[in-house]
């Protein structure tokens, strides 16, 4: 399956459908060049392995108590460092993110999230390499 987002809810939208129609466009040149016996060359690449999901701020009642701060809303996949604003309360304070490392944030305030207390994921960014790869000859 190819999931590709982000989009709103029940929402067509034409750039995000013409990018998924190029990575199964993509998916399935590299299935048949495979096929064909290409070798490919040993490669590395960036990834985003999940760390852990991140509720919103609650009070004792289980009510959330802060929205995603502005300055983290639409920035899937960049950058979160230690101090950077991630809720603001209704009361207009800032609560910042807390941490050891850089993070990168994603799924941020999505509304399919909200019924299972997940305001954002935290990842983080590794590389991956992979070994040449070809068809075995039969």
């Amino acid at each position: 399956g190819v999931e590709v987002g982000p989009q709103p809810q029940g929402v067509a939208r034409a750039d995000v459908l013409d990018k998924m129609r190029k990575i199964v466009k993509h998916g399935l040149d590299f299935v048949q060049l495979f096929n064909e016996g290409k070798e490919f060359p040993p490669c590395t690449t960036e990834v985003f392995k999940i760390m852990e999901k991140v509720d919103y701020p609650r009070n004792k009642n289980g009510e959330i108590i802060a929205i995603i701060h502005p300055k983290l809303q639409d920035q899937d996949w960049q950058p979160l460092k230690n101090g950077d604003p991630i809720f603001l309360t209704l009361g207009g304070e800032v609560i910042p993110y807390q941490g050891n490392c850089t993070v990168y944030p994603t799924f941020i305030n999505e509304a399919a999230y909200y019924e299972k207390k997940q305001a954002f994921v935290k990842t983080e960014k590794i590389k991956l390499t992979a070994k040449h790869l070809r068809l075995p000859v039969s």
